[in-house]
C-alpha cells in the first residue's frame, strides 16, 4: 500500500474490498499521510479493533488516544488534521453543499454498491445495477463544465465517486460509451489517472477489474 512507508502513531484499519475504506484510503493518499493499515478481509477481524470501537465497525482510525469510525467523520477529520490539499471548500455555504453531495451519493448510489456486493437476492442485486447504472449515466452531462464534482478541485466528493466507480466491472455495471457518457468517462480517467488513487488501492482492488460479483 503506497500510504504506508513507516511506523507511524496513526493506525488505520481497513477493508480491502470495501468501498468506505477505499474513500478514506483516497484520502490518506491525497494528504500524504504515514499510517499503519491494517487490512481486515470479510470477518477477519483483529481482536483489538472491538475493544476500541464499540460496534467493531470498518473503516476505523486511531490517532494516538483518538479513535474514529464512520468513513464521513474520518475523511474530515483527516482534512482538518492535515490541511493541504484541502479537500472540502473553505466557505461554510459551499462545505454545506459539499456535505450534502456526499449525503446523497451515500443514499442514492452508494446502498446499490452495498447491495451488489452483498449478493444476498438475485432480484435486488438487478434492480441495483439499474438504478446505479441509470443514476450515473443521468449526472453525466454535470462533467461538462468542471472537471471533478461539481467543484474546479479534487475533493472528498470525488473520493467517494473514486471508489464507487472504480467497482463498477466488479459490479457487473458497464456504462455505454456515448456521446452523453464521454464527460463521465473523461471524469472517471482524471480520478484514475490521480497517483493518489493509484496508491490508494489494496490487492484485492486492483484485481477488481477481473471480479464480477454473482448473485446467489
Amino acid at each position: 500500500m503506497g500510504v504506508v512507508t513507516k511506523r507511524s502513531s496513526m493506525t488505520f484499519y481497513s477493508d480491502g474490498q470495501d468501498q468506505y475504506s477505499h474513500r478514506v484510503r483516497i484520502v490518506l493518499a491525497e494528504k500524504g499521510v504515514t499510517v499503519d493499515i491494517i487490512e481486515c478481509l470479510g470477518d477477519n477481524k483483529p481482536e483489538d479493533l472491538a475493544q476500541i470501537n464499540p460496534y467493531n465497525s470498518l473503516p476505523t482510525l486511531v490517532d494516538r488516544d483518538l479513535v474514529l469510525y464512520e468513513s464521513k467523520i474520518i475523511m474530515e477529520y483527516l482534512d482538518e488534521r492535515f490541511p493541504h490539499p484541502p479537500l472540502l471548500p473553505v466557505y461554510p455555504v459551499a462545505r454545506g453543499e459539499s456535505r450534502l453531495f456526499i449525503h446523497r451519493i451515500e443514499k442514492d448510489w452508494a446502498h446499490h454498491v452495498d447491495t451488489i456486493f452483498a449478493a444476498k437476492d438475485a432480484k435486488a442485486v438487478e434492480a441495483s445495477r439499474k438504478a446505479l447504472k441509470d443514476g450515473l449515466m443521468a449526472v453525466a452531462a454535470i462533467f461538462i463544465e468542471k472537471p471533478y464534482f461539481m467543484s474546479e478541485e479534487f475533493t472528498l466528493i470525488d473520493c467517494c465517486m473514486a471508489a464507487i466507480l472504480w467497482r463498477l466491472p466488479a459490479m457487473g455495471i458497464e456504462i455505454p460509451k456515448t456521446k452523453q457518457t464521454k464527460p463521465l468517462y473523461e471524469y472517471m480517467e482524471r480520478l484514475f489517472s490521480r497517483e493518489s488513487f493509484k496508491e490508494s488501492m489494496s490487492e484485492h482492488e486492483q484485481d477488481m477489474a477481473h471480479i464480477t460479483v454473482k448473485a446467489g
